[in-house]
């Protein structure tokens, strides 16, 4: 069975992608990928993405100069989400922070 074959996708063809440091292991962000965007990953080993607002494919990095080179790929059990690990270069975050998540937490271990 291909790739493309085992991937479970929303209505709109696409999956979820989340992105992993592939050194320290923090969540870097989350984006979408159709087809094309994977298969432009494992090929380019440069994290590609399908981008919802604007209908079309975009290369992390490619304006901003924050790259994504991919380590690895893989598929969850059900087959409706991928996880990334890439090497980052600078900021993953739009907003210019390392990660997406770091901005809020809304529940945290107490004995952490």
């Amino acid at each position: 069975m291909t790739i493309p074959e085992r991937l479970a996708r929303t209505v709109d063809g696409l999956v979820c992608a989340v992105t992993q440091d592939y050194r320290t292991g923090v969540v870097l962000m989350v984006a979408w990928m159709d087809d094309a965007a994977l298969e432009q990953t494992l090929r380019t080993r440069r994290a590609t993405y399908f981008s919802r607002s604007r209908g079309k494919l975009w290369v992390k990095g490619e304006t901003s100069g924050h790259t994504q080179y991919v380590r690895e790929v893989r598929l969850d059990c059900d087959g409706d989400a991928l996880l990334l690990r890439v090497e980052q270069t600078g900021p993953a975050c739009h907003n210019g922070t390392t990660s997406c998540f770091d901005t809020e937490v809304l529940l945290a271990d107490p004995d952490s």
